[in-house]
C-alpha cells in the first residue's frame, strides 16, 4: 500500500462504470470502505458521511477517492476543507467533461475524457500498486470501457451492452436502506460476467450471460435451499432486516414497526418479517415521492393507521397513504428521525384499533 494512505475511503457514482471502479479498488485495497451517490446533493451527503466515518477511526491514514464523478470547484474547495482537518488526501478519477474548471482548479482531480471511469481507475491502480501484471482484469475493463463511452465499433460492446443492463436491472437489494449489501450484490454480477468472459469465446458470451443472469442472481440470494426467486430475495431482505431491526424501529403510539425505504415487494417481505419477529406490530415502507405502504399480522389495524397518518387506507392488514410534506434524503438514519418525528406528531389522533 502507498505510504501515503493506509485507508481508503471511495464513493463513486451508481451505474457500471461506477461500480467497475469499486470492483477493482476492492481488489487492490484491504482496508477499504465504499459508497455510492448519484449526481446532486446525495455527492454532498455521502461525501459528509465519509468525513464522519474517517474521524470515527484511529490511527489511519485516509485517502478519499473519488470516481466516475464530477465535482464543481466549490464542491472541490469545500471538501479540500474538510479533508485537511482530518488529515486525508484527496484523489478524484473523472471523464465526465462538465468537470473541466474544476480539474483545471483542482491538483487531486484527474480529468480524461476519452476513457470510462472504470479504465482511468483500471490504469490508475495498474501504474501505482502494480496491479493486474497478467492483464487479467483487461477485457472486463474494455467491455464496460466500450458501453460506457459507446465505442460501438468495439469487439466488447455487445458484452458491455449486457452488463448495463445486468447492473441497472439489479433492483432487488435497495441501496439506501441496505448499501452495503447492495453494492456487495453488484460487485458479485461484474465478477460472475467477468468469469463468463474468460470461459467462452468473446462472440458467444453475450448470449452465455444473459442467458445465466437469472441463475446468477438466484445464487447469490439462495441460502439453503432453491426457491422462487422472488421468495428468496424475499427471504434475503428479511434476514438483513432481522439483524438490524433494532437501529430500523420506528414507535407509533406504542406500536412497533420497522421502516424501510423503497424496498418493494411489501406484502410478500412484510408478512416474512412480522411473521419471524413477532416483537414487532408493524411494517412501514416508504417511497421517494412520500407514498408509503404497511403491514401487519392481526395485530394492529394498518387501515386505521393510514387513515391517521396519510389519509390513506385499505384492510386492517395491508394498507396505504402519503405522508404530508415529505423531504426525501438519501441517508438512511435521516429518513428514520423523520418518519418517526413525524409519527409522533400524528400519534395525538390515535384510536384504539
Amino acid at each position: 500500500m502507498n505510504e501515503d494512505f493506509n485507508y481508503v475511503f471511495h464513493l463513486s457514482h451508481i451505474d457500471l462504470d461506477g461500480y467497475g471502479c469499486q470492483y477493482l479498488t476492492t481488489k487492490v485495497f484491504d482496508k477499504i470502505n465504499c459508497y455510492n451517490a448519484n449526481y446532486g446533493s446525495e455527492v454532498s451527503e455521502r461525501l459528509d458521511e465519509i468525513i464522519e466515518d474517517i474521524k470515527s477511526k484511529d490511527n489511519i491514514k485516509p485517502l478519499i477517492l473519488i470516481t466516475d464523478l464530477n465535482l464543481t470547484t466549490k464542491e472541490g474547495n469545500a471538501l479540500e476543507k474538510a479533508a485537511l482537518k482530518v488529515g486525508a488526501k484527496i484523489v478524484l478519477l473523472d471523464h465526465h467533461a462538465t468537470g473541466e474548471s474544476a480539474a483545471n482548479n483542482l491538483a487531486w482531480y484527474y480529468l480524461d475524457t476519452s476513457r470510462s471511469a472504470t479504465k482511468i481507475t483500471y490504469g490508475w491502480l495498474r501504474e501505482h500498486f502494480d496491479f493486474d501484471k497478467e492483464a487479467e482484469y483487461k477485457p472486463i475493463v474494455e467491455a464496460i470501457n466500450a458501453i460506457d463511452i459507446w465505442v460501438d465499433d468495439s469487439e466488447y460492446f455487445d458484452y458491455g451492452r449486457v452488463l448495463l443492463g445486468m447492473i441497472s436491472g439489479a433492483r432487488e437489494v435497495n441501496r439506501v436502506v441496505f448499501a452495503n449489501e447492495d453494492r456487495v450484490y453488484k460487485l458479485w454480477l461484474i465478477e460472475n460476467a467477468k468469469r463468463v468472459l474468460d470461459e467462452y469465446p468473446l462472440d458467444e458470451a453475450p448470449i452465455i450471460l444473459d442467458d445465466k443472469l437469472h441463475f446468477i442472481k438466484k445464487e447469490f440470494f439462495k441460502a439453503l435451499k432453491n426457491d422462487t426467486k422472488d421468495n428468496l430475495v424475499a427471504n434475503y431482505i428479511t434476514e438483513i432486516l432481522s439483524k438490524n431491526k433494532d437501529k430500523m424501529s420506528v414507535e407509533f403510539n406504542g406500536k412497533k414497526g420497522i421502516l424501510t425505504y423503497s424496498t418493494g415487494n411489501t406484502s410478500l417481505i412484510g408478512n416474512n418479517f412480522l411473521v419471524k419477529n413477532e416483537d414487532f406490530d408493524f411494517y412501514m415502507d416508504v417511497n421517494s415521492r412520500g407514498n408509503f405502504s404497511l403491514r401487519s399480522n392481526n395485530k394492529v389495524d394498518v387501515s386505521k393507521m393510514a387513515e391517521v397518518i396519510g389519509n390513506g387506507g385499505g384492510h386492517p392488514n395491508a394498507s396505504g397513504g402519503k405522508i404530508e410534506n415529505y423531504k426525501d434524503t438519501f441517508v438512511y438514519s435521516k429518513l428514520r428521525d423523520f418518519i418517526q418525528n413525524y409519527l409522533d406528531e400524528k400519534a395525538v389522533k390515535w384510536v384504539k384499533f
